[in-house]
């Protein structure tokens, strides 16, 4: 579930663009967090971390219980910082040696915490040196350790791949943008070596002793691009993608652009099945999260594309798809900025159809 990419535009303007997937609907939540929002992070037993946030943030949100802890899962802030949340089935964090009396970061609030406070990749990083993460347990998910990796791009087109795995956290520069599900993401790069032939140049004619073929339709570029919705072909893909789609200018056409790289990403339901008996511990959570009992589960479940996000990170915009509509909605940080007295909270169903105005939705609700 869920591939995120970055798109450069012929000015050197970058756009981020996801899709998230799973069996079933979270109840997610579109959120405006003006700055100077109390926002705090509890991992276990210790002392609450407590900030306040410095800068406007939109984001889609689960939240953790209630509606005043929210958990990010893709969000941006007014300084051009983007933050994906993506599952990583291979999540094993750091043992808890720290003082109950010594606030601590819980994972599954990097992204809020990111978003509030950092303008920069680079500033993500150093703050990430001093800051103590924890994976903890989630309330939402039914109690299971969040089972995420983190991506952080910056309007630069920095970018890293935060990741908790045998027992220690690991920081990972991102020269690609690109980023899936398991395995980790240095595995990812290594695979690339095997893809060094790929190019969109379509080669249609050759001679096979002595005789010549051609082959008559166009295409043929992408015969060996790897084809299936596994996290390991859709990196590869991502990065063909990211790297040969066409190179527009502007804020509107580049986000256009980037809608049609997504499509290729975007999964339909029953594109494949598998048996309900050996879904994941995150796909048992989030069905008794929806409410979901376990004698009423199929016998076969399928994964499909619950929203999609084309981000200009530059201009402050996120266009949001969900699975029920044909169309986008957009939402303006600026629009939002001067339209909210304090944060706003919407249940993301209020944006299924793509004729609404997103920026009133928000600011009526």
């Amino acid at each position: 579930m869920c591939t995120s990419l970055l798109y450069t535009d012929l000015s050197g303007c970058i756009y981020a663009g996801r899709t998230l997937e799973l069996p079933v609907e979270l109840p997610y939540f579109a959120a405006f967090l003006p700055k100077g929002t109390a926002l705090a992070s509890r991992a276990g037993e210790h002392a609450p971390l407590t900030y306040e946030s410095r800068y406007d943030v939109f984001g889609i949100v689960v939240p953790n219980g209630n509606a005043q802890d929210l958990k990010v899962v893709e969000g941006l802030n007014e300084a051009g910082l983007n933050f994906s949340l993506l599952a990583f089935a291979d999540t094993h964090g750091p043992d808890d040696t720290e003082a109950k009396d010594t606030p601590v970061l819980s994972a599954i609030d990097l992204g809020a915490w990111m978003l509030a406070q950092f303008s920069t990749v680079a500033e993500v990083k150093d703050a990430l040196e001093k800051q103590t993460v924890l994976v903890d347990p989630l309330e939402a998910l039914g109690g299971v350790v969040p089972p995420f990796h983190y991506t952080v791009h910056d309007k630069s087109g920095a970018s890293i791949v935060i990741e908790f795995f045998d027992g220690e956290r690991h920081i990972f520069d991102n020269p690609l943008g690109v980023m899936t599900n398991s395995p980790r993401f240095d595995w990812h790069l290594t695979n690339l070596n095997n893809y060094t032939h790929l190019s969109n140049v379509d080669h249609s004619s050759a001679t096979f002793l002595g005789k010549d073929f051609i082959q008559p339709d166009s295409g043929i570029a992408t015969v060996t691009l790897p084809g299936s919705d596994t996290a390991v072909d859709r990196f590869v893909r991502a990065v063909y993608y990211a790297q040969f789609s066409e190179k527009v200018d502007g804020s509107e056409a580049s986000l256009r652009q980037l809608g049609h790289v997504m499509n290729k990403f975007d999964r339909p339901k029953g594109a494949s099945v598998y048996s309900s008996a050996k879904a994941s511990a995150l796909t048992e959570s989030a069905t008794k999260l929806t409410g979901g009992a376990a004698a009423e589960k199929p016998d076969f479940i399928t994964e499909y594309t619950s929203w999609i996000t084309l981000i200009d990170l530059a201009g402050g915009k996120l266009m949001l798809r969900t699975y029920d509509s044909l169309g986008y909605v957009s939402f303006d940080l600026a629009a939002l900025k001067e339209g909210a007295t304090g944060p706003k909270l919407v249940p993301l169903e209020a944006f299924s159809q793509g004729s609404v105005d997103a920026d009133t939705v928000m600011l009526s609700h």
